[in-house]
């Protein structure tokens, strides 16, 4: 049952409201047609609509809310708006709003307030990376209670048009969530004669989101909620930067921190002369690729992909990261011998390795391995593949598995905001938009981007957050082996090195796409709710 209610006008005053419709300064258009309609960037209030659904066999109740909070310049004094924060939040309820809203008005006896106790309900704030990445994709694809629907179990679109569909498998029964755009995505826009550049920064962006945050909790009275931060891909960079400084800038210590195909060194994946670590942390992946497109000798191909995986690794952990490190030294008995276990492993012939030197990047891998198919690979999902104009390029025309994701997130989030949850915006939602230049600061000045002692800090001053790390075997944009590096070099006390785990999926960057990876999940991240030390409540 569906109930959609006006809200109250102190939640915009409060913030969770929108600024008055950014319309043309007339209702004439430049033809002079008084019957022109207003461009409507924000409606004037929040829309507000109540729902059900079933997880674990179980009903669950729930508000949903699509509206903006305001960014303002200085909130101890100059209150001029800097930028508009679209969110979608989703809390859910002891009992169905509208019957809730009916005894209300009959005078029944019923609580106080419909919204299960604060202290004891987890609140988990959710965006995705990019950077300039709206928050769709967590959203539809793992933790809303409607996700996109597919075609098959891997996640193929199939043809459109394209809808959600019930997500059984929504973290909505343990915590309520808000999706934040960050400025530039989805409806986020600067505002005033603040320019958009200046949000497009780490730093800068961290701070937004905090603010954000921060105005959020206040307005919905959930300080006394536990807190948890999730984040996917360049979300994961944010992520970790933000929980430090949301308890550094704030005072505000999240619980957990959930990160998606992580990446907080990036000296992990940029490949460039010089940093041979990428070759090493890709190396298991692009096994795990060749294993799933049968491009391997039978001893290989013939085992599970857990198993084979972590041999990949100890390979290029061990023989492989020293042949590297070797460079020139390196004699020709012992580089046949690597070029040999390489081309086993990899899938490539070995005069192809040779050639690179012994260093495979991504983009040659991804066009390589099923060249003699007429196929690529993808970069994002290296289980899809996809076509290029012809076969002689040393890298792929397009990526096959964001070909995939694009179109079918995009046309069902538009149509699920307006139609579902009700939100009337003639803005574009940006799904994935420009953002460039990103502003890295002192994160990456002259060195690659590090955010990872950021999270050891945090986690050493709040022993109590635990992180949780989901990482697919077929990630060839933030391999899993690179936060697994990561971790092994944070210099995290023995006593605090567990509180960070890694958990691995069949699928890519979004395993999540995969059905029986986005059960596992769902299996995963409730035992995470579950086992995060929360404080004491009434």
């Amino acid at each position: 049952m569906r109930y959609v209610r006006h809200a109250f006008i102190a939640l915009a005053l409060l913030g969770l409201g929108t600024l008055p419709v950014l319309a043309q300064s007339d209702k004439s258009d430049q033809a002079g047609n008084a019957d022109a309609p207003h461009f409507v960037a924000y409606p004037d209030e929040p829309s507000v609509t109540y729902h059900t659904t079933e997880i674990n066999g179980e009903p669950i109740y729930y508000e949903a809310t699509a509206g903006t909070i305001t960014l303002v310049r200085d909130e101890a004094g100059d209150a001029e708006p800097r930028a508009q924060m679209f969110y979608i939040a989703y809390r859910r309820t002891q009992m169905p709003g509208d019957e809730y809203s009916q005894k209300m008005e009959a005078g029944e006896d019923v609580p106080e307030s419909n919204y299960p106790n604060a202290s004891k309900r987890p609140l988990t704030f959710s965006f995705n990376g990019g950077p300039g990445s709206s928050s769709v994709w967590l959203h539809l694809g793992v933790f809303g209670p409607k996700k996109v629907a597919y075609a098959d179990d891997e996640g193929r679109p199939g043809p459109p048009p394209y809808r959600v569909e019930s997500n059984p498998h929504s973290l909505l029964d343990k915590s309520d969530f808000v999706f934040i755009d960050p400025v530039s995505t989805g409806f986020s826009r600067a505002q005033g004669d603040t320019s958009a550049k200046d949000f497009h920064g780490l730093e800068t962006d961290i701070a937004s989101v905090a603010a954000f945050i921060k105005r959020y909790i206040t307005s919905t009275e959930r300080w006394s909620s536990p807190l948890y931060i999730a984040g996917e891909s360049y979300g994961t960079t944010r992520a970790a930067g933000l929980t430090n400084h949301l308890q550094g800038s704030h005072g505000i210590s999240v619980n957990g921190v959930i990160l998606v195909s992580a990446v907080i060194e990036f000296s992990t994946l940029r490949f460039g002369a010089g940093n041979d670590l990428p070759y090493i942390c890709f190396f298991p992946s692009f096994a795990a690729t060749a294993h799933y497109h049968g491009a391997l000798p039978p001893e290989h191909q013939n085992k599970p992909i857990d198993e084979f995986y972590k041999e990949a690794e100890a390979f290029a952990l061990g023989d492989y990261a020293s042949a590297l490190i070797q460079g020139a030294r390196l004699s020709d008995e012992n580089e046949d011998e690597i070029v040999r276990q390489m081309s086993e492993y990899l899938g490539l012939t070995p005069e192809f390795i040779r050639r690179a030197n012994l260093r495979i990047s991504q983009g040659r891998f991804c066009k390589e391995l099923l060249r003699d198919q007429g196929l690529t690979v993808g970069r994002f999902d290296s289980r899809f593949t996809g076509q290029d104009r012809d076969d002689v390029n040393d890298t792929y025309d397009y990526d096959p598995s964001y070909a995939v994701i694009r179109s079918n997130f995009t046309e069902s989030f538009n149509s699920y905001i307006r139609e579902e949850l009700g939100f009337k915006s003639d803005l574009s939602y940006e799904i994935l938009t420009n953002v460039r230049p990103w502003d890295y600061g002192r994160a990456g000045d002259g060195r690659y981007v590090n955010v990872a002692e950021r999270l050891r800090s945090v986690m050493h001053e709040q022993p109590h957050i635990r992180v949780f790390v989901a990482s697919g075997y077929h990630d060839l944009a933030t391999p899993p082996l690179g936060l697994d590096y990561t971790h092994d070099h944070m210099q995290l006390r023995d006593n605090l090195h567990n509180n960070l785990k890694n958990y691995y999926y069949i699928g890519g960057h979004m395993m999540y796409l995969d059905k029986a990876s986005l059960e596992q999940l769902k299996d995963d991240l409730d035992a995470f709710y579950d086992s995060v030390p929360v404080g004491l409540s009434d």
